[in-house]
């Protein structure tokens, strides 16, 4: 089976299934998720039909799913009974990524162990606070509260697990207190943490290399090496390139041909990969800059789509820089259809061609 189907299998997009929105980021470890909204299909396209919008608004809320930064400089969703574990293998080392921004600020130890503390107290006493509101209690001590800073100060405290992300309030993001939101959650030794991340990643991710690994997870080349001896991950060599994966192999799947995939922008299937030669990134990366999402066709980044709010609903736009085929055509619709029973709302598909 070609290296995009695999991944499509293991990531569970080629086979959605469940409404535990937790055992889908349990299996893929963590998932980024700096924009809300867009992480929320990530997870909602690897579900059975019928999981929604909404319904994981309620699980964030309640706790279900955290959000936090880990792995590397950037938020992603983890689950309650692995952020203590992951935090403290992971946090380290973006730490040392973020300490040269952090000076250039002029948010040295002493600035930040003593945000983190007004934060702890703050939370203590009101539950869940906004940053903007975090923000007013650093201001009162006198510390510094512009965006930037507060952003920073904010990663610190949820790199050291002091704070996560709490219950949405309307359409603002809260932070919580970690240990009221993953009250004992569990914590592993370091080389046991080390592979059991290293299983995460290859069998959900793979078949990817020691290099996808180093990106995905942030830690160092001889750590991943060392975790892939552990787990006894299986290679596969595909244009001089070595690959691992986990797991059982893999045969042909019955998948309708060709399959459509509505991906988010920084969906796992894209962003998780350092090597990007089975999966080229050209047309998508360029398409960053302007917030596009990924159309894949069997595997492939074939366009982009982006959506706009109408006052009937949603128009969700196509772009492609060649035709579609009729059944490509079918595919996109069936895509679209799920997209629409998950946000609940009308939505109205165009598709023109670009370059």
């Amino acid at each position: 089976m070609p290296i995009p189907d695999q991944r499509l299998h293991n990531q569970r997009i080629s086979r959605p299934r469940g409404r535990d929105p937790a055992r889908i980021v349990a299996w893929l470890g963590a998932v980024q998720a700096q924009e809300y909204g867009p992480a929320k299909w990530a997870l909602g396209l690897r579900m059975s039909p019928g999981m929604t919008d909404k319904a994981l608004d309620r699980a964030l809320d309640r706790g279900a799913i955290l959000r936090t930064h880990v792995l590397r400089p950037t938020w992603h969703f983890v689950t309650p009974a692995d952020i203590r574990w992951m935090l403290e293998l992971t946090a380290p080392l973006v730490h040392r990524r973020m300490s040269t921004y952090d000076r250039q600020l002029g948010l040295d130890t002493a600035v930040m162990t003593r945000a983190a503390g007004i934060f702890e107290r703050a939370l203590g006493d009101h539950g869940c606070l906004t940053r903007r509101e975090l923000g007013t209690h650093l201001q009162r001590a006198g510390l510094p509260s512009r965006s930037m800073e507060l952003g920073h100060i904010a990663m610190y405290a949820e790199l050291e697990g002091l704070i996560c992300s709490g219950p949405r309030r309307g359409t603002q993001s809260t932070y919580a207190l970690l240990e009221h939101r993953a009250p004992g959650a569990p914590r592993l030794a370091r080389e046991e943490a080390l592979a059991e991340l290293a299983e995460r990643f290859f069998r959900s991710h793979g078949p990817a290399t020691v290099r996808d690994f180093v990106w995905w997870s942030g830690i160092g080349t001889p750590d991943a090496k060392r975790a892939l001896e552990m787990i006894r991950a299986r290679p596969q060599e595909v244009g001089g390139i070595r690959y691992w994966t986990v797991g059982r192999s893999l045969q042909p799947g019955a998948r309708r041909k060709p399959a459509v995939d509505l991906l988010p922008i920084y969906d796992e299937y894209l962003v998780a990969y350092r090597d990007r030669q089975v999966v080229p990134h050209a047309l998508y990366a360029n398409s960053l800059v302007s917030f596009r999402h990924a159309l894949v066709v069997d595997g492939q980044v074939a366009g982009t789509w982006r959506t706009g709010l109408t006052p009937r609903g949603m128009v969700l736009d196509v772009e492609s820089p060649r035709a579609l085929t009729g059944s490509e055509k079918r595919g996109l619709s069936r895509a679209v259809e799920r997209y629409r029973r998950f946000l609940g709302v009308p939505v109205k598909l165009t598709v023109g061609r670009k370059g």
